[in-house]
């Protein structure tokens, strides 16, 4: 289960109150509210926050990816460089 700490709780809570009376017929209190953060927290939560790994990992995926493009090193440059300088110096 996702965990929230109390104060992050509190906020929420606060949250869904404020929902209410601004958009509702009717207010919430603080019990209801709660029983609705931790429905939608258990309910929810996880597919938010798997979406969320989904994208962090695509994420990763493309910059590894790009790694060998930013840090690759061709190998066994040193005579290819010496015989390019002994042709421009001529």
């Amino acid at each position: 289960m996702i965990q929230i700490s109390p104060e992050a709780r509190k906020d929420a809570i606060a949250s869904i109150k404020r929902y209410f009376e601004e958009n509702m017929s009717e207010p919430i209190g603080d019990l209801p509210a709660g029983l609705l953060l931790t429905f939608f927290v258990e309910e929810v939560g996880p597919l938010i926050y798997n979406r969320a790994v989904a994208d962090v990992q695509a994420r990763l995926t493309q910059r590894v990816s790009e790694l060998e493009s930013e840090l690759f090193v061709p190998e066994f440059q040193y005579w290819p460089e010496v015989d390019r300088k002994r042709k421009r110096s001529r």
